[in-house]
C-alpha cells in the first residue's frame, strides 16, 4: 500500500515550467522583480532526481538553460510519504476506526506495526458492546498487559458464537411436576430460573444442571420470571408480582425458602394475569392481560407509569428509555419517561403476536406470532421513531411462543415442538458514517433471498413455551414439564481439534509435494521411463491375449 507519484508528473512539471519561463521572457518586467528573481531557481522532477531548469538574466529578461549537477530527490523532499505506515500514528488510528471487524483483521495481517496498532484500538470495545453488551465476566484492568484486550475478547466471543452449528449434548432437568411456562438464564452467575403450572420457582446450575433451590408454592401459575444479580421477580396469574432481593454472602444470590420481609416482597396493582416481566438498572416492567404495561421503581416499588393497550399484552422488551410491547396482533414502541406511544406496527402477524426480542443496541426488533412466522424490524430514532420491516421467516408450523436473541443467533420456540436457530449476520452491514457512533447499518433483502434457519432442533414433545440463550447453551421448557439444556460447550474444543488436524494434514501434504519435486529433479527422466514401461506393459498384455486366442483356436481345430 505505497503512495507513489505518477510517472507523468515530472514531464508535466517540466513542460509547464518551460512554458512559464518562455512567457515570462516575452513580457516586460520590472527591474526590481528581475533582480529578486535572479536569485531564484525553478526545480523540476525528472527520473527520480531534481535539477534546476532555468535561471533568469537580469539584463535582458530572457531565460537561459544551465546544466548543473543533479540533486537527489530525498534531499528535496525529505518528509515524503511512501506508505501508510509513514503517516502519523494518530492519523492511521483514525483511518482504521472506519473499518469493520473483518476488514480490520485483514489489515492487521499486513505488518507487525499495523497488527499492534489495530489490536490497541478502542473501537474493539465498541464492537463488543454493539453485539453483546457488557462482558459476562467482569473485565478489570484491561490496561494491564496480562489482562485480555478488547480485541481478544471480541475474537473469542465471535469464535464461540459459531459453536451453535457444532455438536451438542442435551441435559434434562427433572423437578417440575407440571408444564414449564417460563425459563430465564442469568449467564453472569451461571444460573437458570424456571417456573410453571406447579406454582414453584426453581433455581438450577447452568453448567452442571443441578437443582439449587426451590420456593414454596406461590398460589397460582407463574407465567413470567426475570432476574439479575440483585433482584428476582415472578409474575402470577392472580395479578401479583412476587420478588426476592439478593442476600449478601449467598453464592446462589437468593434464598427462596426463608420468609424474610426485608428480602421478599409482593406487589399488587394488575387486574389480570401477568404474562411478561423485565428488569433494567432502575425499573421493573410488567405486562398483563388487563391490557396494560406497568413500569415500577426498583427501590420504592411504586408504579411510575401505566401504558394502556387495546388488547391483551403478551410480551415486552425494554431498552434504555423505550420499551416495545406486543398486544393482540400489534407491536408498539413506547417512551418510558413520558409514557407516550412512539410507533406502532398494526397486524404484525396473522393472529396474536406472542413473543418479542431485541438486540443490545435496541435497533433490531424481532417478533413471533400465532401464524408460525418470525419478523425482523429496524428501529431508527433520528427525529421521530420509525420502524421498517427487514426480513421474514416461517420456520414453524405452530405458534412461536418465545424468542431469544444473542448475537448473531435468534432462537425461537414453537408449539410444534421445534427450535429454530437463525443467523442474522448476513442481514447486517457496518455503517461507514463519519460520526463516532459505530452502529450496524441494516441492508434490506428481498424476502425471496432471505435464507432459511441455519439449524432446527426437534424430536421432542409439542408446545415449547419458553426459550432463553446463553453464550454456549440453549435452555427450553415446555408442556412435558422437563427443562432441557442444549450444551454446545464441547463444540469449541472439537472445532479446535479439527483445525489442528487440518493444519497437520496441510503441512504433511506440502512436505510430500516438496519431496516429490526433489526426487523428480534428481531422477531426471524417471517419469518418461515410467511412461514407456507402462506402454510396453500394455503392449505385452495385448500380445499375450493374441497368443491365448491362437492356442485356443488350434485346440478347437
Amino acid at each position: 500500500m505505497a503512495f507513489e507519484c505518477q510517472k507523468g508528473t515530472g514531464i508535466c512539471l517540466k513542460k509547464n515550467l518551460a512554458e512559464f519561463s518562455d512567457n515570462f521572457a516575452n513580457q516586460e518586467v520590472d527591474s526590481n522583480q528581475i533582480a529578486s528573481s535572479n536569485k531564484q531557481k525553478i526545480l523540476i522532477f525528472e527520473s527520480g532526481k531534481v535539477k534546476p531548469r532555468s535561471s533568469f538574466n537580469a539584463k535582458g529578461g530572457s531565460s537561459s538553460l544551465n546544466s548543473e549537477n543533479l540533486v537527489p530527490e530525498t534531499e528535496f523532499l525529505p518528509n515524503s510519504c511512501r506508505s501508510i505506515t509513514d503517516l502519523p500514528q494518530a492519523l492511521i488510528s483514525e483511518i482504521l476506526n472506519c473499518l469493520d471487524p473483518k476488514e480490520l483483521g485483514i489489515v492487521s495481517c499486513a505488518s507487525t506495526f499495523l497488527y499492534g496498532l489495530a489490536s490497541e484500538l478502542h473501537v474493539w470495545k465498541e464492537f463488543y458492546y454493539e453485539r453483546w453488551g457488557h462482558p459476562i465476566a467482569p473485565v478489570s484492568g484491561l490496561e494491564d498487559t496480562d489482562a485480555k484486550s478488547w480485541k481478544d475478547l471480541f475474537v473469542e466471543r465471535e469464535f464461540r458464537s459459531k459453536t451453535f452449528l457444532g455438536r451438542y449434548r442435551i441435559d434434562a432437568l427433572l423437578g417440575h411436576a407440571e408444564a414449564v411456562r417460563t425459563v430465564f438464564v442469568l449467564a453472569s452467575k451461571k444460573l437458570v430460573f424456571t417456573s410453571g403450572y406447579d406454582q414453584i420457582v426453581r433455581v438450577w446450575n447452568l453448567e452442571e444442571g443441578l437443582s439449587i433451590a426451590a420456593s414454596r408454592p406461590l398460589g397460582c401459575t407463574i407465567r413470567a420470571v426475570a432476574a439479575d444479580s440483585k433482584l428476582l421477580v415472578a409474575g402470577g396469574t392472580d395479578g401479583f408480582i412476587h420478588g426476592w432481593r439478593a442476600e449478601d454472602g449467598n453464592p446462589h444470590l437468593f434464598d427462596l425458602k426463608a420468609q424474610n420481609q426485608n428480602l421478599e416482597f409482593r406487589m399488587w396493582e394488575h387486574e389480570g394475569p401477568i404474562t411478561c416481566l423485565a428488569l433494567d438498572f432502575s425499573r421493573i416492567y410488567s405486562g398483563s392481560w388487563d391490557m396494560t404495561v406497568r413500569i415500577w421503581d426498583r427501590s420504592t416499588l411504586k408504579c411510575l407509569n401505566v401504558l394502556v393497550h387495546s388488547d391483551w399484552v403478551w410480551s415486552l422488551v425494554p431498552h434504555d428509555n423505550s420499551v416495545a410491547s406486543a398486544a393482540g396482533s400489534d407491536v408498539y414502541v413506547w417512551d418510558n419517561n413520558a409514557g407516550i406511544q412512539l410507533a406502532a406496527i398494526n397486524n404484525a402477524h396473522v393472529g396474536n403476536t406472542y413473543s418479542l426480542a431485541r438486540s443490545h443496541t435496541g435497533k433490531l426488533l424481532f417478533s413471533g406470532g400465532e401464524d408460525g412466522a418470525i419478523h425482523m424490524f429496524e428501529i431508527t430514532r433520528n427525529v421521530g421513531c420509525n420502524i421498517r420491516k427487514i426480513a421474514k421467516w416461517i420456520p414453524h408450523t405452530g405458534p412461536v411462543y418465545s424468542l431469544a436473541f444473542e448475537f448473531p443467533w435468534l432462537v425461537s420456540a414453537s408449539g410444534d415442538g421445534k427450535l429454530s436457530l437463525i443467523d442474522v449476520r448476513k442481514l447486517l452491514k457496518t455503517s461507514r458514517d463519519s460520526s463516532t457512533e459505530k452502529s450496524p447499518k441494516v441492508i434490506y433483502l428481498d424476502e425471496k433471498n432471505v435464507e432459511p434457519p441455519q439449524r432446527m432442533l426437534h424430536g421432542f414433545g409439542c408446545n415449547l413455551f419458553s426459550v432463553d440463550v446463553g453464550p454456549d447453551r440453549i435452555v427450553c421448557g415446555g408442556e412435558e414439564g422437563v427443562v432441557r439444556i442444549w450444551n454446545f460447550s464441547q463444540a469449541l474444543e472439537i472445532e479446535q481439534r479439527v483445525r489442528t488436524l487440518r493444519g497437520l494434514r496441510l503441512e504433511n501434504r506440502m512436505r510430500r509435494r516438496k519431496l516429490q519435486t526433489e526426487m523428480s529433479t534428481r531422477t531426471g527422466r524417471s517419469d518418461q521411463c515410467s511412461v514407456a514401461a507402462k506402454k510396453n506393459q500394455i503392449g505385452g498384455d495385448r500380445n499375450s491375449l493374441h497368443n491365448r486366442r491362437t492356442v485356443s483356436g488350434k485346440l478347437k481345430a
